[in-house]
């Protein structure tokens, strides 16, 4: 997909404001459905800020009240902020379109741009996003059993209230899977818009004051801490490019099959 476009919005000092980005997210929109830009990809950074998904339980939003931005993406709640990679690839598929397909095609392009430093990522069957898989529950904590884990018998289980020991940002240390990339989208006739979030070197405990994603028996992951090294947005960016345009150019876009039930 030679005519793939990416458009640098912000970084750093130059973060975008969650509003400017899904503003100009619907104008792009607008001009994709109308075919007069090519599928376009906005990276960016945020300042710090907690977006909500549609299927967001209020259990899951900050218990002191932190303001959130209710979004018409799918998924559940997340947060956005310094250090962490943005894209809203905002792309025209065939109709009917095939989500699932073009979630999988981000997915396959963050999982290269990791591996390209030497993480290995992967997904986890049922929940979206790329993953850094922990031990086997067996293995954890010098192979001690882990049946005086709260979470495994509440499943409604709150780890804001119980301190670090369960906290998100914590899970690298509990050798459990934690999620290094989020990704949500919505499709609004037969284009893409939201995207993925990349977590390269935020301050990783901003995500301990929300259930991210909705999941309580997980955490989250950054390349830095990951690969123990300093890396910067600036560093990724031209990586995941990469790996975009290399993953779309490999996409053979195509309807979603719909099975007609068997005649009886």
């Amino acid at each position: 997909m030679s005519d793939l476009r990416f458009v640098h919005m912000g970084f750093g000092a130059d973060a975008v404001d969650y509003q400017e980005a899904w503003d100009e997210q619907r104008r792009v929109h607008a001009a994709r459905f109308a075919d007069e830009v090519p599928d376009t990809v906005l990276l960016l950074e945020h300042p710090p800020v907690y977006t909500a998904g549609r299927r967001t339980d209020p259990s899951e939003r900050p218990l002191d009240g932190t303001p959130v931005i209710d979004v018409d993406r799918g998924g559940k709640i997340t947060w956005h902020g310094p250090g962490q990679l943005v894209g809203y690839p905002i792309q025209k598929l065939p109709r009917p379109v095939d989500v699932i397909a073009h979630v999988r095609r981000l997915e396959e392009a963050l999982i290269r741009a990791c591996a390209e430093y030497g993480l290995e990522t992967t997904r986890v069957e049922g929940r979206s996003g790329v993953w850094v898989l922990g031990d086997p529950v067996e293995q954890r904590l010098g192979g001690l059993s882990l049946d005086f884990d709260p979470r495994i018998a509440d499943e409604e289980f709150d780890p804001r209230m119980n301190g670090p020991e369960y906290a998100p940002s914590n899970a690298g240390q509990r050798r459990e899977d934690r999620k290094i990339a989020a990704i949500g989208i919505r499709v609004a006739k037969g284009v893409t818009m939201h995207g993925f979030a990349l977590n390269v070197n935020p301050d990783n405990r901003w995500f301990d004051r929300i259930i991210p994603c909705g999941i309580r028996d997980a955490g989250v992951a950054s390349l830095a801490n990951e690969l123990g090294r300093d890396i910067t947005i600036e560093e990724v960016v031209p990586v995941v490019e990469r790996r975009l345009r290399e993953v779309m150019a490999e996409a053979v876009l195509a309807p979603r099959v719909i099975e007609k039930p068997a005649a009886v």
